[in-house]
């Protein structure tokens, strides 16, 4: 037997040895059309080629291209598990032409395989080719030996293709192999056409028009070629079967669910089985290609086959998580010829089981509301409300409730169910109008009720093309916006991370092939879903409706990558050291720096300060990786992971853990952030500020990289530049520092001692020094120029020793304010007080207040030129 692998191969050597190209799968995730949902069709990563927007250094190449189909338009989900053919995710095998060879090759090619490499009977095979399509029909009769009534002219779109209503299409040319009269149905074109004796094996696409607004208006220069062959069909005719399911990849794969299950494969568990092993395929792919379960958008789609699987599970009785115990069949059978499902198996794995022991929590109340909801019903439709408090209450998704009543013959009332949605949005909004929130955000909710939310692409990728869905412009929504203008753009999916949780928001560009340029300045996040993009336009135009190509800048996203991280790390170091009642109370994560505010009594010593840093740069030198998984807060919760202040969480999170020690991980946090993927990324760790926010609140702010590397630089280059001043070493400078501070110190008291020794003497050019007596007692008066006010106290001091008995007042004059000091020997202070007679000299200042005991008071005023009147009117006032 042929196996599917070797098919696989068979294919890719045969072109290959004809001069294609071999070109590796692309990912699930379109990268250059955003009305995708999946990559659905081999020619899809090549549809830029075939436009002429993207060049190749290759004129034919050959593909084995992963593909889903399930979610917008092309969608078998619903089919999966009932039929022979009908999967979520399948194989497309092509040959591709861009320019180079045209009919005659690509037929010679179809038929060279298939009859002499893979030893096919061209009796099995037929040929269809659209009815006005000569050239075709002439070439298969002249290359094949077709007889004409095996040449089958079909006049309907089945045979003619087209991208959309503008660019490259032409007519269609398709193989079917007649699996032998014991099966029922007839030829392509028959009315028993549906039957399973012919099935189509190998679409010939031969591009040759060029069409605008959906009408023919020429020959395309360079016609080409698109083939698409289902692997999965070829690989049940050559293995000698009718049944997909029947090849050997399946096989295996229903094996595994059997032997796990403990369960027959045939019979009535063949649709379970079956639908398990589909859906693991397009599972494990689409979550090796960066989709993760989400509540909307492809990560939603990815649910929905996810728990329709693990439905299927239940019915067959399984007690534990399944799915992702299937994983090793999944990388046994595919993971030589897709070496990403081994690098991502155990995220796979992990993702498959969270998900599943989520779902099983409610899986078992779901199906009880919904046999109680339908116990009486024999036939007939499951009211919408219904299905709805399946969606709503216990995450059923519609299509899942829709299949679990199709083998009792019953249906589901969409009508009912879109109107109860519709219910909940509007008592959603009501419910929002009414919590205070700005009355500008109003149009935002217009938005995501009839777009949805944003789908967030920057976690796997820096760049994206997403469709333009709303635009913004002076608070209203507008249809276009042309060069000049500043405006708001929403778009279905985007690279660029919204402002939230502390990290802001990214940069860059957005343009399109036609002449379009605007430079995105900041990315902000509306009602939590919507993604909006501040942009200025710098040259063409942008309308709603338009595909658009989104670039952030990679180099400030790698520095806010790191910071983000580097705040993780902080915050567990901190708690490490200073101890566990350390709560982060905000932050702001920039691409030149990182604030981190904690809950924290006191200041930071620098012993804390420096081991925290140190503690920070052991786990970025330890350089281990950050990984990301998604599950419930209470779960994430369970696992140790720390929730972010201000944050509000969702029925889901995503749980960042980074850096180990000998007994855990080190940081495990809820954040839904960008960051490093290993903590090397980082660089380097600097704390370079530490204060307070407010009561019991700290605050650190810090470099990471480069910025860290630039601040330690400048630091040395000035410290070596302090040294040369000193002419000393760099080592030298503290120890010459301190005893310049000293020498200065030691000058300084030295300075004060003669100015005060130099006023007091009476040499200061204001009044006379010495003593006068006044009203009865010894009074000295003074003023002096540039004495230092900290200095008046000690003079006064001295100045009533020197009297023994009497009162001394001192002004000290500097930059014409001045400062006065009052003191009254202890034996007069019954009679004199210190405090009254200050507050006349502070008056005479132009000064309020001052203060002090009755023995000592000092205060000041701003008119230093009335020195001499303030000490004249304390003298007035002793002598009255």
């Amino acid at each position: 037997m042929t196996s599917t692998n070797d098919i696989r191969r068979g294919f890719l050597d045969y072109f290959g040895s004809q001069g294609h190209q071999i070109v590796p799968s692309a990912p699930l995730v379109p990268q250059n059309d955003p009305t995708l949902m999946f990559v659905n069709a081999g020619m899809v990563p090549f549809k830029n080629v075939f436009t002429g927007l993207e060049s190749r250094p290759y004129s034919t190449a050959t593909s084995s291209q992963k593909c889903v189909r399930a979610g917008g338009k092309h969608n078998d989900l619903d089919n999966v598990g009932y039929t022979a053919r009908h999967h979520t995710f399948f194989e497309m095998l092509g040959n591709f032409s861009f320019g180079d060879y045209f009919k005659e090759q690509a037929i010679t090619h179809a038929w060279t395989l298939l009859t002499k490499e893979w030893g096919l009977s061209p009796d099995r095979l037929t040929a269809t080719v659209y009815h006005t399509d000569d050239e075709a029909f002439d070439l298969w009769k002249k290359i094949a030996g077709l007889p004409e009534h095996r040449i089958i002219r079909i006049p309907t779109k089945d045979n003619f293709w087209s991208m959309g209503d503008n660019g490259p299409c032409g007519p269609c040319s398709e193989i079917f192999y007649d699996h032998g009269d014991h099966i029922p149905g007839g030829p392509p074109g028959s009315p028993d056409e549906d039957g399973d004796r012919f099935v189509e094996i190998w679409n010939l696409v031969f591009m040759q028009y060029e069409q605008e607004n959906a009408e023919i208006v020429g020959n395309l220069p360079k016609p080409s070629i698109d083939t698409g062959m289902g692997l999965e069909r070829i690989a049940a005719v050559m293995q000698g079967v009718t049944d997909n399911y029947d090849t050997d990849t399946f096989k295996a794969l229903i094996a595994a669910s059997g032997a796990l299950t403990h369960t027959a494969t045939n019979g009535a568990n063949t649709a379970s089985h079956r639908v398990i092993a589909d859906h693991l395929r397009t599972a494990g792919f689409l979550v090796a290609d960066g989709v993760l379960p989400a509540n909307e958008g492809r990560g939603y789609v990815l649910r929905r086959i996810m728990r329709r699987a693990m439905r299927h599970a239940h019915i067959l009785g399984a007690k534990e998580p399944l799915m992702h115990r299937l994983v090793p069949a999944l990388v046994t059978e595919m993971g030589a010829a897709y070496p990403e499902l081994s690098r991502a198996r155990p995220l796979i794995e992990a993702t498959l089981q969270q998900e599943e022991t989520r779902f099983r929590q409610t899986l078992d109340k779901g199906l009880k509301l919904l046999d109680e909801a339908t116990a009486d019903m024999t036939e007939g439709t499951l009211a919408g409300d219904v299905a709805f408090k399946l969606y709503d209450t216990y995450g059923f998704p519609y299509d899942l409730t829709e299949d679990a009543l199709r083998d009792r013959g019953l249906a589901v009332d969409r009508e009912g169910f879109d109107t109860a949605m519709a219910e909940q949005k509007r008592a959603a909004r009501a419910a929002w109008k009414g919590s205070g929130a700005k009355a500008s955000d109003d149009i935002w909710f217009d938005i995501v009720e009839q777009t949805g939310g944003t789908e967030f692409l920057g976690y796997a990728s820096d760049t994206g093309e997403g469709e333009v869905v709303a635009l913004v412009k002076d608070g209203a929504r507008v249809d276009h916006a042309t060069t000049g203008d500043t405006v708001s753009i929403v778009v279905n999916q985007t690279p660029f991370y919204g402002e939230s949780g502390g990290q802001v928001g990214d940069a860059g560009h957005i343009s399109t092939d036609t002449g379009l340029r605007a430079t995105v300045t900041e990315t902000s996040k509306q009602l939590g879903r919507v993604f909006v993009h501040h942009a200025i336009v710098d040259a063409g135009g942008i309308k709603v409706g338009e595909s658009v190509k989104l670039q952030i800048d990679v180099a400030r996203r790698a520095q806010i990558r790191a910071n983000h991280s580097a705040t993780h790390l902080l915050h567990e170091a901190l708690r490490e050291r200073l101890g566990k009642h350390v709560a982060q109370k905000g932050s702001l994560v920039a691409p030149d720096r990182l604030r981190f505010d904690f809950s924290q009594p006191v200041a930071m010593t620098p012993a804390d300060i420096a081991q925290v840093e140190a503690d920070v740069n052991a786990q970025v030198r330890g350089n281990g990786a950050v990984t990301t998984l998604l599950m419930t807060p209470d779960d994430a919760i369970a696992m140790g992971a720390m929730a972010l202040f201000g944050e509000k969480y969702g029925d889901e999170v995503r749980v960042v853990s980074m850096g180990s020690t000998d007994e855990r991980t080190y940081s495990i946090e809820l954040c839904g952030g960008t960051h490093v993927t290993a903590l090397g990324d980082i660089g380097l760790f600097k704390v370079v500020g530490e204060g307070a926010v407010s009561s019991g609140v700290r605050r650190v702010e810090a470099l990471t990289g480069e910025a860290a590397r630039a601040y330690l630089t400048g630091r040395d280059d000035r410290l070596r530049e302090a040294a040369a001043a000193l002419k000393s070493t760099p080592d030298e400078v503290p120890a010459r520092v301190a005893a310049l501070i000293e020498d200065r110190r030691r000058l300084e008291r030295e300075l004060a001692d003669a100015k005060k020794a130099l006023a007091l003497g009476g040499g200061s050019g204001g009044e006379a020094a010495g003593s006068e007596e006044v009203g009865g007692v010894a009074f000295i008066g003074q003023v002096l120029n540039d004495f230092e006010a900290k200095g008046l106290r000690g003079a006064v001091d001295e100045a009533k020793q020197r009297l023994g008995s009497g009162i001394a007042m001192l002004v000290a004059i500097n930059d014409g304010r001045a400062s006065v000091a009052v003191g009254v020997t202890a034996d007069l202070v019954g009679s004199r007080n210190a405090v009254d007679l200050l507050k006349i000299a502070v008056a005479a200042l132009g000064g309020q207040g001052g203060g002090g005991r009755p023995d000592m008071a000092q205060g000041g005023g701003p008119d230093g030129d009335k020195a001499a009147d303030a000490v004249a009117a304390v003298r007035a006032a002793l002598a009255g």
